[in-house]
């Protein structure tokens, strides 16, 4: 297993102990070197947009003391919401490794799909990938924590 991604899934794990927020982990690369770390602490901070990417931005530019992240990557436990798309974009970060799939979010609850719906309507995949390429990696690996969200018997899915 790619071994940031393998930290983006430990942090993803850490938040089945802890309820702070879904399963989502991620992390920021540069040079090698993780300089941002991020999980999904929507319940903890009572923050809709406290995704894992989002954190893990956060961490980066706060570590780094820059609002621009190029030349970075991020690795992330499952495929960007729209939000964090965006916030990835807007970071200009241009290379992002994802675990799960949206459509693995959606099996566990996570409610996205009407809003990459709506999105749809916008953009095609043309001008997405001039923007931003996204490859999945390590699924089979990331879907596990997954998985023990899904038999959790006190998760909050929001």
């Amino acid at each position: 297993m790619n071994k940031y991604m393998e930290v983006a899934d430990a942090l993803a794990r850490d938040n089945l102990k802890t309820n702070v927020g879904g399963p989502f982990g991620a992390v920021v690369v540069k040079d090698g070197e993780i300089v941002g770390r991020g999980s999904n602490h929507v319940l903890e901070n009572n923050d809709p947009t406290a995704h894992a990417e989002v954190m893990a931005i956060r961490d980066a530019c706060k570590n780094l003391a820059t609002y621009d992240l190029t030349g970075c990557e991020l690795y992330t436990s499952c495929y960007p919401c729209p939000m964090c798309l965006s916030a990835i974009i807007w970071a200009n970060i241009r290379q992002v490794y994802f675990g799960n799939t949206k459509e693995d979010a959606e099996a566990i609850g996570f409610r996205d799909d009407f809003i990459y719906r709506y999105l749809e309507k916008l953009a095609s995949n043309e001008t997405q990938a001039q923007v931003l390429d996204l490859e999945p990696m390590d699924r089979e690996y990331t879907i596990e924590c997954f998985n023990l969200f899904a038999d959790k018997e006190d998760k909050t899915v929001y």
